[in-house]
């Protein structure tokens, strides 16, 4: 087994290296210092000792190269235990790791490490992989503020900004993040993504009449997008930090390197029974990117015209924050 390497490009490029359960320090092949977060996977069922003493290894490693790197525990398979056995595993890996930092030195119980239950059967490993996403992203606060203003604007108690290929959301407003909400909004944007391929046409001259696709085909150098995040084995440790983004002539505008003008499908579903009076709307905002929020169904239907525009101010801030973040990543490289 070898470290395969995912490019993942959203509002900023990453690149995601997938380790095998067997890697060191040494064998890694790269200084800890290139990275900017370890993910490190443990199956909730595996005997304990020999996946917390790696674990334990890297931490030890990283914090004395790079003692501002990011540490994610991802807790997998979570769905193979009942409810109560599958807390108490997750308690007793947490108070491992941490005993064994300690047995280390008492500074390494102060290592800010952030532990998640992740299944692929349900959305949870999605909302880890956003969670951790979050930190990478410099230009967050801005993002948030974004949606803020679009949910003040809109009536919408809450909104997401999510990446179309991965199902990861980026950025969200300031209430808290529901289950129930998250879960609802990563289905129907599958939903979405899976059949709005479907409906074409041989008008390409309009753009209005062109593609009638949520999300473009991704370019191939992406992840694979069926489990949404890269495959995880277990137990592996998973690392990512920004790289350059592909060079473009000029440094031109995303709309000036197209050739025709770009085309933004929206769709809207109503929530009822389960949430009445309530809609699910969906817009896109660049390429790879999709707003999604949840309105009363009064206000999207009476108001329609102050959505609209309130979509395309967020629209256009979301776009100048993802060209800055492009010419600052640019301009570190050069």
């Amino acid at each position: 087994m070898r470290v395969t390497k995912h490019a993942y490009d959203t509002v900023i490029p990453l690149e995601i290296w997938d380790c095998p359960g067997n890697i060191t320090v040494d064998s890694l092949g790269a200084p800890l210092s290139m990275f900017a977060t370890i993910i490190f996977v443990i199956d909730i069922r595996d005997l304990y000792q020999q996946p917390v003493s790696k674990l334990v290894e890297f931490i030890v490693a990283a914090c004395q190269i790079n003692p501002d790197i990011n540490f994610e525990v991802f807790v997998h398979k979570a769905e193979k235990l009942q409810e109560d056995d599958k807390i108490e595993n997750f308690r007793q890996i947490h108070e491992r790791v941490v005993d064994r930092l300690a047995d280390e030195s008492p500074e390494y119980e102060q290592v800010p490490l952030n532990f998640h239950l992740t299944s692929v059967y349900d959305h949870s490993l999605q909302e880890a992989f956003s969670r951790v996403l979050h930190k990478l992203i410099d230009s967050l606060p801005y993002l948030e503020g974004l949606l803020n203003v679009f949910c003040s604007n809109t009536s919408s108690p809450k909104a997401f900004l999510f990446d179309t290929t991965s199902k990861l959301y980026l950025a969200t407003d300031d209430s808290p993040v529901d289950q129930a909400t998250h879960n609802l909004c990563c289905d129907y944007l599958q939903m979405l993504t899976s059949f709005g391929p479907l409906y074409k046409s041989n008008a390409d001259t309009d753009p209005r009449f062109g593609l009638f696709s949520p999300t473009p085909t991704p370019p191939p150098t992406l992840p694979p997008p069926p489990s949404s995040t890269p495959p995880l084995s277990t137990p592996s440790t998973i690392m990512a930090f920004p790289q350059a983004p592909p060079h473009t002539p000029a440094n031109l505008p995303v709309d000036a390197q197209n050739s025709k003008p770009l085309f933004y499908p929206s769709a809207a579903t109503s929530l009822s029974p389960s949430h009445p009076g309530t809609t699910l709307s969906y817009h896109l905002v660049t390429p790879h990117l999709a707003l999604l929020a949840l309105l009363p169904t009064t206000v999207y239907e009476m108001r329609r015209g102050l959505v609209e525009w309130n979509v395309v101010w967020f629209r256009e801030g979301v776009r100048e924050i993802w060209e800055v973040e492009k010419e600052r990543s640019s301009s570190e490289v050069a």
